[in-house]
């Protein structure tokens, strides 16, 4: 009885160490991060700057999958911190490409905690991924992705492609 026993604590201190150690190796520093709120007359605060907020992608058929990048550039002088990705249909997603990593795929109904954060003077994609494949529709569509920021002069960005779907 005491082997038994002996391998089942065994089983379970191992599936124990070998769930914490995915914990800890696939954590997301960034959804740590606090977003970090400022005014608009604040001296010191970050600027989402922004060259194009949409793409045509053009032709497509309903089984194709194509994405945008949007670059979006920190001008401001503290951490631009980008949250709350969400998409205007379940056929689009967005995602963060910060620093060479890349997010997550955030969705219509996405509720997570990430932050993405900007330091001043550098950049990062936010990509609109559009699978029309996943809510079939045909000819011209225009689909959103949602960005939210702590600029304050600036605080939520709208990134949209639009596509002709055959």
């Amino acid at each position: 009885m005491s082997s038994k026993i002996l391998i089942i604590a065994l089983v379970i201190v191992s599936a124990f160490v070998i769930g914490l150690s995915y914990s800890l190796i696939n954590k997301n520093p960034s959804s740590e991060v606090r977003v970090a709120s400022y005014t608009a007359s604040d001296k010191e605060k970050p600027e989402a700057g922004v060259v194009s907020t949409s793409f045509n992608l053009g032709k497509m058929k309903v089984s194709d999958e194509k994405s945008a990048d949007f670059i979006v550039k920190n001008s401001g002088n503290k951490p631009l911190q980008l949250s709350n990705i969400t998409s205007s249909c379940m056929c689009t997603a967005g995602q963060v490409i910060l620093n060479g990593q890349a997010s997550e795929e955030f969705g219509m109904h996405s509720d997570s905690s990430y932050v993405a954060q900007i330091n001043p003077g550098q950049s990062a994609t936010v990509r609109v991924i559009y699978r029309p494949f996943q809510m079939p529709v045909y000819g011209s569509v225009e689909r959103e992705v949602y960005v939210a920021t702590n600029d304050p002069d600036n605080p939520k960005l709208v990134f949209s492609v639009k596509a002709y779907v055959q």
